[in-house]
């Protein structure tokens, strides 16, 4: 019998996760469900297919792949209607920091940054 992963969620810890699901919330269209009187306190964020749990970090910072390792992103989320997408997180105040464009690896791609710094890239594979 084949094994299969069926999914993949980004863990953001963060120093205030209200802060940071608001922006979720309001700017990039998630649905946030909190589970702040448990253990281990957490907000699940929800769009479409996609999950991003944010839980509670001990530093007042958070440190992005770049500042951390030199470059990368934080998060790469396949979708197949950039342009339409960017559009809707413009509209709604999103900072980009790369416009759609279509990479030197042959994606198609926009990168914004979230409200702790993190590098959010929304691409495809081009055929």
């Amino acid at each position: 019998m084949k094994k299969y992963l069926y999914s993949l969620l980004c863990v953001f810890p963060t120093p205030d996760i209200e802060r940071t699901s608001e922006f979720y919330v309001n700017v990039m269209g998630f649905r946030a469900v909190k589970y702040l009187d448990v253990k281990e306190p957490h907000i699940c964020l929800y769009r479409d297919n996609t999950e991003i749990v944010l839980t509670m970090a001990n530093t007042d910072k958070v440190y992005p792949n770049r500042e951390l390792y030199g470059y990368g992103e934080d998060a790469y989320f396949i979708t197949d209607d950039q342009e339409a997408l960017q559009n809707e997180f413009i509209e709604k105040g999103a900072k980009i920091i790369r416009e759609l464009q279509l990479t030197d690896y042959n994606n198609r791609e926009f990168t914004i940054e979230d409200i702790d710094g993190r590098w959010i890239v929304f691409g495809i594979k081009e055929k």
